[in-house]
């Protein structure tokens, strides 16, 4: 049977080594040369950098670009892979990572974190479970075979929840941690991170796509944009490291044993949409982007709200950033898991299975993805 193999654009395939590259950039600048963090610091208001705050803006500004929320008119279309993914999203994954982190980081981590440090890891865990992805899934549900309209769908709907769910369910699990973070703050940092890009690509999107047609907003304007989300990142994460550089060459065993709870997170989260798809017998395009949406984070979120909150140096930032080091690789693993029991979800579920098979296991380097990115098609 051909097989059909998958793309994954340049910048993302290899995520997870740009970001280790960073880090040793960062850290190297930071225990070398203090004074560049220094430096970096006298362009700080509030607790906010602003050179930081401008890269953030442009990881996610792009990202809020290819939200369609004309596509909410479809919301019932797909309703039980929309209540599996909400619930899981908001009910649940916020609640389990908070547990898992504290178990992890107060009792069987307690020997090499001091509680102190042991508060800000929980923060920075608790900031990125209760930040379900919103980008990067479309880039999982294309190398399974996702629904892409169910998938723009939970987006757009996951954008809205965010803008009303996040500041209430952050505020709750930072309290019940014993982080004492004013509510104010909080709010302000959601709506610079989320409403205002939000607002801003929905306006040019709007604009746009009125003024030369849908085709060419996504053939030619959102291509633009693709290295645009990746480079800011990575230049976030070199500042970070920066301020980071000493706390990591003291404490380099720390950045595995934040790995670990975040790990765990994931691969449960991802069992319980999955397996809650499974059980509903939906079929495989909604079931696998139902676990994707959940397991992955909206780390650029979290990155952001953690530097507004805790600031660059906290290690609440640290803990953000180990998830962004993490995500290619264990995404990319339920990726795997989705493609590899596909038949048996549609079995369960009587839905057709495809006429080829997706194939993870060597990712071709192409351009970076866009939802609408057409799939090339090679015989195995």
């Amino acid at each position: 049977m051909a097989a059909e193999r998958k793309h994954l654009g340049f910048f993302e395939r290899y995520l997870t080594l740009w970001v280790a590259i960073c880090i040793a950039v960062g850290t190297f600048i930071g225990s070398r040369w203090p004074g560049v963090a220094d430096w970096l610091d006298q362009f700080t208001i509030e607790q906010i950098s602003l050179p930081v705050a401008v890269l953030i803006w442009l990881m996610i500004y792009p990202m809020m670009l290819q939200i369609d929320f004309a596509s909410l008119k479809r919301v019932g279309e797909k309703k039980q892979g929309l209540v599996v993914t909400t619930v899981t999203n908001w009910l649940i994954k916020p609640f389990t990572m908070f547990a898992i982190a504290w178990f992890f980081f107060f009792v069987v981590f307690s020997r090499w974190i001091p509680p102190e440090l042991a508060e800000e890891y929980l923060a920075g865990a608790i900031l990125l479970g209760a930040a379900p992805c919103t980008a990067m899934v479309f880039v999982w549900s294309y190398l399974a075979d996702g629904d892409p309209a169910y998938t723009l769908v939970q987006v757009a709907v996951n954008d809205l929840i965010i803008l009303v769910a996040y500041v209430p369910i952050v505020t709750l699990l930072l309290g019940v941690g014993g982080v004492q973070v004013p509510w104010g703050t909080l709010a302000v940092s959601v709506v610079l991170f989320v409403v205002v890009p939000l607002a801003g690509g929905w306006l040019t999107r709007t604009l746009l796509v009125k003024r030369h047609g849908e085709t060419w907003f996504k053939e030619s304007f959102l291509p633009k944009f693709g290295p645009v989300t990746i480079i800011a990142l990575l230049a976030t994460l070199v500042i970070i490291f920066i301020f980071q550089g000493q706390i990591i060459v003291e404490n380099p065993f720390d950045i595995v044993l934040i790995a670990i709870p975040l790990a765990i997170q994931t691969f449960l989260i991802f069992g319980i949409a999955y397996g809650w798809s499974y059980w509903w017998r939906l079929d495989h395009p909604i079931a696998a982007p139902a676990g994707f949406v959940g397991a992955s984070n909206f780390f650029e979120l979290a990155v952001a709200v953690a530097i507004a909150l805790f600031g660059l140096n906290s290690g609440a930032t640290l803990t953000t950033v180990v998830g962004v080091l993490v995500e290619v690789p264990l995404m990319l693993t339920l990726v795997a898991i989705a493609n590899r029991t596909r038949e048996k979800v549609c079995a369960r579920a009587a839905c057709a299975l495809p006429k080829t098979a997706a194939v993870i296991d060597e990712v071709v380097v192409t351009e970076p993805i866009t939802p609408d990115v057409a799939v090339t098609a090679e015989d195995a």
